[in-house]
């Protein structure tokens, strides 16, 4: 069955899904100027051998990216969703693998937000993010230039209920950390070990009553009082990053 295709840009973006060999790039298009971009990244490889290639100028490629507030540095690449990958048949296939640690995000759509966690989630070895499949922007330019390329290094599981996953990976013995800003308790308070969950809510309403009782923790990130909240994508890197570094000392 042929996969529906959609644009990505940005030369992070198109360089490593080319780079990818799971993702199919049908065509890139790109300035003159921007192949060597792509020479210099990877000279030892031939990423565009497999590829149609359409020379534009700038305002050709500007108007491909007309809707989407971002730059694409003379590089777009029109490429097919990657393999859907079942969580429950990830587990199976990794199951003598210990102390996974996934990301759940209910309800965030911002797609900046989420292309910076995804690019947070691969820079820290997280082993997958949980979206909610009818929320989550796939298709989106915007997504995958701040991922910066790392859409095709983290695993991404599109589920129809976030509910319904997290008390299936309870069953499968992981323990759910919610990030709450009402909570009293600091995340680096945990001894962060086992199988985890790392839940984050929506960029305005937070987290939902239900999805709350499913957890069992809730957990903050101590900040300045005089200062409101942190950004979602900035919450994420500081817990992603400090969870990595106490489970490398766990294991030492």
């Amino acid at each position: 069955m042929k996969k529906s295709t959609f644009l990505i840009a940005g030369k992070h973006a198109v360089i490593e899904a080319l780079k990818n060999p799971k993702r199919n790039v049908q065509k890139v298009f790109l300035t003159e100027d921007s192949k060597k971009i792509i020479y210099k990244a990877s000279p030892n490889l031939n990423l565009l051998k497999n590829v149609k290639i359409f020379y534009k100028t700038k305002k050709e490629l500007d108007r491909l990216c007309s809707r989407d507030d971002i730059m694409h540095q003379g590089i777009i690449a029109e490429v097919e969703h990657l393999d859907e990958i079942n969580i429950k048949n990830f587990l199976i296939q990794n199951e003598n693998k210990k102390n996974f640690t996934f990301v759940a995000l209910e309800d965030v759509t911002d797609p900046r937000n989420i292309g910076s966690i995804i690019r947070s989630a691969a820079s820290f070895n997280v082993d997958g993010i949980i979206v909610k499949e009818r929320s989550f922007p796939d298709e989106s330019k915007l997504l995958y230039k701040s991922a910066s390329g790392c859409t095709e290094y983290i695993n991404i599981f599109k589920v129809s209920n976030i509910n319904t996953t997290l008390k299936y990976l309870k069953s499968r013995n992981f323990w759910i950390y919610a990030f709450d800003s009402e909570s009293n308790e600091d995340f680096t308070n945990q001894k962060w070990d086992g199988n985890i969950v790392l839940l984050f809510g929506s960029e305005g309403e937070g987290l939902k009553h239900q999805t709350k009782k499913n957890s069992d923790f809730l957990l903050k990130i101590n900040i300045n009082k005089k200062v409101e909240s942190l950004n979602i994508s900035n919450s994420a890197s500081i817990v992603f990053h400090y969870i990595e570094k106490q489970k490398k000392k766990n294991i030492d």
